[in-house]
């Protein structure tokens, strides 16, 4: 197994995307940690893993929230011997469809200040238990895919944020390859499955996503499982400051 023996915790653990990402893991042999502000959904992917025979241990963590992440970060290096892994994966919150012209400032900034501030806040906690072990992989969601403007629609202050943590990715890779602690993004073109099947114009969305790709098809919730537990093991032990594009295509870098 990829991951036997490791420790994960998992940002956002109990939506579609961090739990597909915490199954991959559980699957390889880490034991991970779902944490989020929702307990419900935490629970249930923490039973499924359960029931699949992995181990899971769930929290109410806010990402955004200083002090609880340091703390939860704290009690799980405590009591299993340290974190080796680390995955930020909350909902940035952005609003799409309305033109940036039109957008107030808030709103704009809402996705650019949440991105930023969990992204820092989760890194930093697990890189000071990275730290003095000499290892570990902090691995976060969005990447670089913000390179080229979206023409025709808005997506409000989106871009700007994937920027803003491609710009974090690669000052924590360079701060912390020193003590042998990875940082990497995964990126995609957008996954249907994690759009609500009551979501008006679902259909139109799906194909908008795959038209773009050069697979003709979009990435999957078990493809960014798969990818990231390749990225949290050793055998991407060569793999930092990079944003690995999963995107079928969709981006060609």
């Amino acid at each position: 197994m990829l991951l036997e023996n490791r420790n994960a915790v998992i940002y956002g653990g109990g939506g579609a995307i961090g739990g597909a990402v915490a199954r991959a893991f559980a699957r390889e042999g880490a034991r991970v940690h779902p944490a989020g502000r929702t307990q419900a959904p935490l629970d249930r992917v923490a039973e499924e893993i359960r029931a699949a025979g992995g181990a899971a241990e769930t929290a109410l963590v806010d990402a955004l929230d200083e002090a609880a992440v340091d703390r939860h970060a704290d009690a799980v290096a405590e009591r299993f011997g340290g974190i080796d892994i680390s995955f930020d994966l909350i909902s940035l919150g952005e609003v799409q469809g309305t033109p940036l012209a039109e957008m107030s400032s808030e709103l704009f900034e809402r996705p650019i200040v949440t991105a930023v501030r969990s992204f820092f806040l989760t890194a930093r906690a697990a890189a000071r238990h990275m730290i003095p072990q000499g290892s570990g992989v902090i691995l976060n969601f969005g990447g670089d895919g913000g390179h080229e403007p979206i023409r025709n629609y808005s997506i409000g202050g989106f871009q700007v944020a994937v920027q803003a943590m491609s710009s974090l990715r690669r000052q924590l890779a360079a701060e912390l390859g020193e003590h042998g602690i990875r940082v990497v993004t995964l990126h995609t073109g957008g996954i249907p499955e994690t759009i609500p099947p009551t979501e008006p114009g679902r259909g139109s969305i799906t194909e908008m996503i795959s038209a773009k790709t050069l697979l003709g098809r979009a990435a999957t919730l078990d493809d960014v499982g798969d990818v990231a537990a390749f990225l949290a093991s050793d055998r991407a032990a060569s793999i930092t400051a990079a944003s690995i594009n999963i995107t079928c295509g969709a981006v060609a870098d």
